[in-house]
């Protein structure tokens, strides 16, 4: 593996992390909550490692916003937590 190799899939990861927060509604309140660099870098992580990074674009491509995000999400629980905290839910 190169170092583009590692980049991209870390790239596309932040990135499709950063669209879900946001079609979540909760991108301010992940930058307000305690421990908020390791909360990010843990939910980061668990994007970065999910397999369904292809189903995830077409799945915010196809929603302009959502109440949750889809079955596969690893960081569903947070943002379900961050809806909360919110008052989303």
């Amino acid at each position: 593996m190169n170092f583009l190799d590692y980049l991209l899939p870390v790239d596309v990861g932040t990135s499709l992390m950063g669209r879900m927060m946001q079609k979540m509604g909760v991108e301010r309140q992940l930058k307000i909550i305690p421990d908020q660099v390791a909360v990010t870098n843990r939910a980061a992580d668990r994007c970065h490692s999910c397999g369904h990074q292809a189903e995830c674009s077409t799945w915010l491509d196809s929603h302009e916003q959502a109440d949750a995000p889809p079955e596969y999400c690893r960081n569903a629980d947070l943002i379900a937590r961050l809806q909360h905290a919110a008052g989303l839910r």
